[in-house]
């Protein structure tokens, strides 16, 4: 008996699909790891959804899939408990793109504290939460990127 793969080279056949990305964070260590994940990530600001009655924020961004090489993949981000959102230089025009460079967390009285983002260009967004408690999931399939980000080595970003 033989098998056969059918449209796939024998390097593609030899690789196991890459699965979605679920993170959790509920503490600074996680959200590093998260931080780490969404590196060079892509939004704009109409993909920052603020429900106060909700108290939650939720962004849908295109992620540059560090672990995979040179794919991106839509992924949403999520955080609960959260009692303001502020924004500091960040561009407001809706088609405007936004690139994610890092998060973290700034603890406050406990457990609760702000979420820092920081944007290329100097912008960032700050979440204050009463908790963290924040999700990340990929939600489409993978899809080559076009150009994949570089950074010079003193941290300042390569036009």
């Amino acid at each position: 008996m033989s098998t056969e793969v059918t449209g796939a080279t024998e390097e593609t056949a030899a690789k196991p699909p890459v699965e979605p990305l679920r993170l959790l964070a509920e503490d600074a260590d996680d959200l590093s790891i998260m931080s780490a994940a969404l590196q060079d990530a892509i939004l704009r600001p109409v993909d920052i959804v603020w429900e106060p009655a909700a108290r939650r924020v939720t962004l849908t961004l295109s992620r540059f899939c560090w672990e995979c090489g040179g794919t991106r993949v839509m992924a949403a981000m999520q955080f609960g408990d959260v009692s303001a959102v502020k924004s500091r230089r960040l561009p407001r025009g809706p088609e405007t793109a936004l690139e994610l460079l890092a998060m973290h967390f700034e603890e406050a009285e406990a457990p609760g504290g702000r979420v820092l983002m920081m944007f290329a260009g100097g912008g960032d967004l700050r979440i204050d939460v009463e908790c963290l408690d924040a999700v990340l999931t990929d939600l489409s399939e993978r899809w080559p990127a076009r150009i994949a980000p570089t950074h010079l080595e003193d941290g300042s970003e390569q036009a």
